[in-house]
């Protein structure tokens, strides 16, 4: 079954990069494209599902490109291709795709979990010797800060118990 269409411009944008790198093993130009992702530098995660199920997701936290356009199109190839966790996308899965981008604010840190709420804001977890793990916000089984830090320090392999330093931030979802 066909994924339904992308309405907001930043996963139509994402779509259009996966597809076409898919196809042409290339990478396609994004400078014809709406002000609102040719304005502005931001971090942002692109993230892939199939049938409603994970299949890819792959993000930054600060901004790495010139553009939201440029970040899009960064992330969405590593999405398709560079996740750990799932083989490259194939072509005969692309129109079973939907894509999410999310766009996210300035990291801000909070003092403790008491500051969270994980249907509002993701987490950056750090830890000894530079590690960190993000977890993105209103993900599907995740309801409380206390799993959100878990699950994030989990994916920067900090072990239990260690001491970490927390952020939190927003993001504008895009599907």
């Amino acid at each position: 079954m066909a994924a339904k269409e992308p309405e907001s411009p930043h996963a139509r944008l994402a779509k259009m990069v996966v597809e076409y790198y898919i196809e042409s093993g290339t990478v396609p130009d994004v400078s014809d494209v709406p002000a609102e992702l040719a304005n502005g530098r931001a971090g942002v995660f692109v993230c892939l599902k199939k049938g409603g199920d994970l299949r890819g997701c792959i993000g930054t936290i600060e901004p790495a490109a010139r553009n939201i356009a440029e970040e899009i199109r960064s992330n969405a190839i590593s999405a398709a291709t560079r996740d750990f966790r799932f083989p490259p996308v194939g072509r005969e899965e692309i129109s079973k795709l939907s894509y999410s981008v999310d766009v996210l604010e300035e990291p801000e840190d909070i003092p403790d979990m008491s500051h969270l709420d994980p249907k509002a804001y993701g987490v950056i977890v750090r830890g000894a010797g530079g590690r960190s793990g993000l977890l993105l916000p209103d993900l599907e089984g995740v309801n409380t800060a206390e799993d959100q830090v878990r699950i994030a320090m989990m994916k920067a392999g900090i072990p239990p118990g260690e001491p970490v330093r927390l952020q939190r931030f927003r993001v504008t979802r895009y599907e």
